[in-house]
């Protein structure tokens, strides 16, 4: 289970302090897949990266199956149990793709394994083992790669940053069918942050961030209907004035 009390994190411009995420809490237990949601610049991916330890919380405490890794580096953490695939993943010029998998999975990968890796994230294997990590394979490509390393070896909780971004129409649907076979068999937590109905339709907790707050939390049968009655052509985009204006309280499941 993960538990997050109270986390906040600040960055300092022309000597101003401005608060990216504003004492959040949360908790995801074993099993739940919790989708965080919310516009553009509210946070989001900020606390994905203070949750995996790639950036340092100003105050606050975060928790796996009660023990407190706040002062853990990105790797500690790794090693802890928590997975995270980037929004942008970066490229490794000289690295093969069997390679990466091997590096993520801790161990050295049969063909076999690593085949059946490529196989879950929609990519022929035969195409791709000996391919470089480089600026030959599309953004698209380079999504599915970084979830296939996530997918290498098991979390305790596993962070996806919007895992639909840069990637067409069949791959999207190719993603879904990832998240759900996960779903099935997850002994750990998911946590996806992302716009997308269907991926919310899949939580079991819906978390709204804007301006770096929490604007609402709870079950996904609370929170979604009221996204559902905002959203525009592509995106769940706000909540409703009420919820805007900080008339937010919604039960906590």
């Amino acid at each position: 289970m993960l538990k997050v009390d109270n986390l906040t994190f600040e960055v300092n411009e022309e000597g101003r302090k401005r608060c990216l995420v504003n004492h959040i809490s949360f908790e995801v237990k074993d099993g739940e897949m919790l989708v965080i949601t919310g516009p553009n610049g509210g946070g989001k991916s900020t606390l994905a990266k203070v949750l995996a330890g790639i950036e340092e919380a100003n105050e606050g405490r975060i928790f796996l199956d009660e023990e407190d890794i706040s002062g853990y580096d990105i790797d500690h953490r790794a090693n802890a149990g928590i997975g995270y695939a980037f929004q942008q993943p970066p490229r490794f010029k000289g690295m093969t793709v069997k390679k990466m998998l091997s590096l993520a999975a801790g161990k050295e990968l049969t063909e076999a394994e690593s085949c059946k890796l490529l196989s879950a994230v929609g990519l022929c294997s035969a195409d791709y083992l000996n391919r470089q990590m480089d600026g030959t394979l599309s953004g698209g490509e380079m999504k599915r790669l970084e979830i296939a390393t996530v997918l290498a070896k098991p979390h305790k909780v596993s962070i996806f940053d919007e895992p639909e971004a840069g990637i067409d129409l069949w791959s999207f649907q190719n993603l879904i069918h990832v998240f759900e076979k996960m779903y099935e068999k997850i002994r750990g937590s998911i946590l996806i942050i992302s716009h997308q109905e269907r991926i919310l339709n899949m939580a079991d907790k819906i978390l709204y961030i804007k301006d770096g707050s929490v604007a609402a939390y709870g079950a996904k049968d609370q929170i979604l209907p009221q996204l559902l009655k905002n959203q525009d052509s592509s995106t769940c985009k706000v909540l409703t004035d009420k919820l805007a204006d900080g008339k937010k309280e919604v039960p906590v499941a």
